[in-house]
């Protein structure tokens, strides 16, 4: 399979590829290593902002790649239940073949899992257990 040189350089770097611990830490996960894509987020929130990120993949060297943007470009971002861009404009920027837009949608689905529990929390409808 071909990559472009952006998906290339991130597969081959993902420098934040790992797991956060202590407080602060909203973790999410989304997929299914028995169908091959799974992929998690780890976001230490501070006043709001996402102050660390970092994430884990088993998945194609597309989903990696994407999956390690995402977490740099989280760092020092504000909050927000979405993307910082649409699952289309990432598919354009790494370009993803069509065949593989599920997986962009379970990077998605991970990046929500982590985002929304942080969202609330901040907001004080979390719910102690």
């Amino acid at each position: 399979m071909n990559y472009n040189d952006l998906t290339r350089n991130y597969f081959e770097s993902a420098a934040n590829a790992g797991e956060l611990e202590g407080p602060g830490v909203f973790r999410g996960a989304a997929g299914n290593r028995d169908q091959g894509t799974w992929v998690q987020f780890d976001l230490r929130i501070h006043d709001g902002a996402v102050s660390e990120a970092s994430f884990l993949a088993f998945a194609c060297p597309h989903t990696i790649a994407v999956a390690a943007w995402l977490a740099e470009q989280a760092v020092g971002g504000r909050l927000q239940p979405m993307l910082p861009e649409s699952v289309q404009a990432l598919r354009d920027r790494f370009a993803v073949p069509v065949e593989k837009m599920g997986r962009l949608l379970v990077i998605e689905d991970a990046w929500l899992a982590a985002v929304l529990p942080a969202i609330d929390y901040r907001e004080g409808t979390h719910i102690v257990k």
